[in-house]
C-alpha cells in the first residue's frame, strides 16, 4: 500500500476583489501621469466597493489646506449596514506621500491639469486608488477618436467576412 501524504495543497478560493474603473476618464481627459493613493474609508464603504458598488464616473480631487480630497465619487450604502451606514457622496481623504503631494499640487497649478481618479482595485486587501493627472479633451479631439474607432470595427467586420 502506497502511504498517503498528509501536505495536500488545497485549493485556495478566489478572493473576489473588484477593479472599479472610470472609463470616462480615457474619453475626457489626457493622460499625463498616473500615482497610487490611499483612501481613508469607514466600513461599510470597504464592503461596498468589494461588492464593486462603486462609481468614479463624476468624481475628482482637489487640494485642501495642502491635503488631497476625493470629491463626487459615488459608494453605495451597503445593504446590510445598520444605522453607523456611510453617506454616499462624502468627501474621501486620499494619502499620498509629502513629496507626491507636492509633485502633483505644482503640476495642478498649471493652466488646464486637473487630478482624475482613474480606478478602484485591491492591493494586499487594502483598498487604493489610482489617480491621473490629465488635461480636457476638446470636442473634436473625442470624434475623432469615435471616428477611428468606427473605422477599425469596419475593417474588422470585412476582415472576418472574406
Amino acid at each position: 500500500m502506497a502511504k498517503k501524504s498528509k501536505n495536500k495543497a488545497v485549493p485556495k478560493k478566489p478572493d473576489f476583489s473588484p477593479t472599479i474603473k472610470n472609463k470616462k476618464a480615457r474619453f475626457n481627459f489626457n493622460i499625463l501621469e498616473k500615482f497610487e493613493a490611499g483612501i481613508k474609508l469607514v466600513g461599510t464603504e470597504v464592503k461596498s466597493i468589494r461588492k464593486g458598488q462603486a462609481n468614479l464616473e463624476e468624481a475628482f480631487a482637489r487640494f485642501d489646506d495642502g491635503e488631497l480630497f476625493l470629491y463626487g465619487c459615488n459608494i453605495n450604502k451597503y445593504e446590510f449596514g445598520n444605522m453607523r451606514n456611510h453617506e454616499p457622496l462624502r468627501t474621501r481623504k486620499l494619502l499620498l506621500h509629502r513629496r507626491e503631494l507636492l509633485k502633483i499640487e505644482q503640476k495642478v497649478k498649471q493652466q488646464g491639469i486637473t487630478i482624475v481618479p482613474t480606478r478602484f482595485y485591491f492591493l494586499r486587501g487594502m483598498i487604493k486608488v489610482e489617480i491621473a493627472t490629465a488635461t480636457g479633451k476638446s470636442l473634436h479631439d473625442k470624434r475623432d477618436k469615435l471616428r477611428d474607432r468606427q473605422i477599425k470595427m469596419d475593417v474588422a467586420r470585412e476582415m472576418k467576412r472574406y
